[in-house]
């Protein structure tokens, strides 16, 4: 319990508390300001002779949760998982090619660019807070770093020029996350920045893209249609 404990605070920045579901620990994270995941575990032993002896559940918390798809939280789940299995292990991430994109990313960075052009100096500290992230603006680029684990860090860039740019940073990057997974917490970092971009801009008919960002759930007590 004890190296858990060590892995959930040191290299996952979470901790483990008890959140009332008679549950044996909880560990609780952060994906985002007002958007928290709890991974509880429950230990019953074979209480049903199926060999099953213990579970884990994901409960998710906070203001802003449930405008985040439930693909983008629970793929974010498994990576959490993933990780916590190889630092256990004491095992490295077998993808190490932080300096390249995948089409998949490549894609990505096309098609969620426009909205970008959106974003105003006043803009700034706003952002700031709604990410749990640094972000700067000088002239005509923006900077966007956003901790995802202590010591790994995500960095975006956009220019006027409609150019957007990501890199991973972190001395101990290459020894705890593989990139196919940064790419996808890359991923998720963008979304929530279009959807900070949307929920600011009501008055405006938004990029289609935009629209795609949100869960079902939002799109429909916005009445939007969920893929336009």
């Amino acid at each position: 319990m004890d190296t858990l404990k060590k892995i959930i605070s040191e290299d996952i920045g979470g901790i483990i508390e008890n959140i009332g579901f008679n549950e044996d620990w909880t560990i609780t994270l952060e994906m985002f300001p007002e958007v928290i995941i709890h991974l509880v575990f429950t230990y019953f032993g074979d209480e049903f002779g199926d060999g099953v002896t213990a579970e884990f559940k994901c409960f998710f918390s906070g203001e802003r949760v449930h405008i985040i798809p439930g693909e983008d939280s629970i793929t974010y789940v498994d990576i959490i998982f993933n990780f916590m299995e190889r630092m256990i292990q004491n095992r490295e991430p077998f993808e190490q090619s932080y300096d390249k994109k995948s089409e998949l990313m490549q894609k990505v960075l096309i098609q969620r660019t426009e909205p970008f052009s959106l974003l105003k100096d006043s803009d700034v500290n706003d952002l700031a807070i709604f990410l749990g992230a640094i972000v700067r603006k000088k002239a005509d680029k923006w900077q966007i770093i956003k901790e995802i684990f202590p010591g790994i860090s995500i960095e975006l860039t956009y220019n006027a020029r409609e150019k957007l740019n990501i890199a991973y940073i972190g001395e101990v990057l290459s020894k705890k996350v593989g990139s196919y997974h940064m790419e996808f917490l890359g991923i998720f970092l963008i979304n929530h920045i279009l959807r900070y971009i949307t929920l600011n801009n009501l008055d405006k008919e938004m990029p289609n893209i935009c629209y795609i960002m949100f869960s079902r759930y939002y799109t429909k007590m916005k009445n939007w249609n969920h893929i336009r």
